[in-house]
């Protein structure tokens, strides 16, 4: 499935819930979702009042569609993470959603680096992060406990990373993560727990999906 380049907005409109794909104008009156929020399409505005049974495959469906989309994987990224998953040791559905919190996008969108996971796809592929020091542009690249995250020292003299370290603080890092603002570092302390990632995700559904 090809990678969608479409107005991110339609994706939470189509999913009825914020899904935060465009970082902070998410949170301001400028959200497509709080002026219309309703489904895209012609009839989107009439299908809110619409009354229909929801199938159990529908709910299925929207909620692997809504995970894929928080975290930007393709059809063909996400049903291998599953495939991965199922081999491992422990619950499925923790096992999945762990991989996707440890791809190294999600860790720099976490760290504070960035303002959204889309941000930070676009720097780790511009090269602007280096991982245990060594330099990788590669968003997918699964992080592990020990692995230390830093900003490339070329990087640092643009405009973005100079006042990176002020904006970072502002941000929260799960305890499974340690930062050093100041010094735009990271580094992964553990594997993250259920409690650690987002409560709104339901793997036990997108299980489900994927056991028809």
């Amino acid at each position: 499935m090809a990678k969608y380049a479409g107005p991110v907005c339609k994706l939470c409109r189509r999913e009825g819930e914020k899904l935060f794909l465009k970082g902070q104008r998410c949170y301001t009156p400028k959200c497509s979702f709080e002026r219309r929020g309703f489904p895209p399409g012609e009839h989107g505005r009439d299908a809110q009042f619409r009354r229909r049974r929801v199938s159990d495959y529908s709910r299925q469906l929207r909620e692997k569609q809504k995970t894929r989309r928080v975290y930007g994987v393709t059809e063909r990224q996400f049903r291998r993470y599953y495939r991965v998953s199922l081999k491992r040791r422990g619950l499925t559905g923790e096992n999945l959603l762990q991989m996707l919190e440890r791809r190294l996008d999600n860790v720099v969108y976490r760290l504070g680096f960035a303002p959204s996971r889309a941000a930070a796809r676009m720097l780790v592929t511009h090269g602007h992060f280096n991982i245990n020091g060594r330099r990788t542009d590669v968003p997918s690249m699964i992080v592990r406990p020990g692995d230390s995250i830093d900003v490339r020292p070329g990087s640092r003299r643009r405009p973005y990373f100079k006042e990176l370290p002020e904006i970072a603080e502002t941000r929260t890092v799960p305890r499974w993560l340690e930062r050093d603002a100041k010094g735009l570092t990271g580094k992964v302390v553990q594997d993250p727990e259920r409690g650690d990632i987002d409560a709104n995700l339901s793997e036990q559904l997108i299980i489900e999906y994927y056991s028809r």
